[in-house]
């Protein structure tokens, strides 16, 4: 089965920038879509940036259009999301997820998910 392990998460000021990243093993098929939602407290997963298995696509929540870029290494079999011009609202635990290309920005489009990486970004 794939296991999803994230790593980049932490502290930063308004303004500032992280690099969260998500490296998958263990899995059978692991071109597949790769995405990250995020939580904030008191609300539901959305959906925050997918890349498809190849590569070739990429979406992105209008909230982060512009300010988070997603991107695969297939040799390496991770995905990062380099978050810059940070906002307070941007706070929530991130996750990354592993599905389908045909519904990158639905939860129900993955399978896995890792463990969760918070994100906090200070006022």
């Amino acid at each position: 089965q794939v296991q999803l392990v994230e790593s980049g998460g932490g502290l930063v000021q308004a303004g500032g920038s992280l690099r969260l990243s998500c490296a998958a093993s263990g899995g059978t098929f692991r071109n597949l879509a790769m995405g990250w939602f995020r939580q904030a407290p008191g609300k539901e997963r959305e959906f925050v940036a997918a890349i498809s298995g190849s590569g070739a696509s990429t979406v992105y929540a209008d909230s982060v259009n512009g300010r988070f870029t997603i991107s695969r290494d297939h040799a390496k079999n991770t995905v990062n999301l380099i978050m810059i011009s940070l906002k307070p609202e941007d706070t929530a635990v991130y996750y990354c997820g592993e599905g389908a290309d045909g519904a990158m920005r639905a939860r129900g489009g993955y399978a896995y998910w890792g463990q969760g990486n918070q994100v906090t970004v200070s006022a």
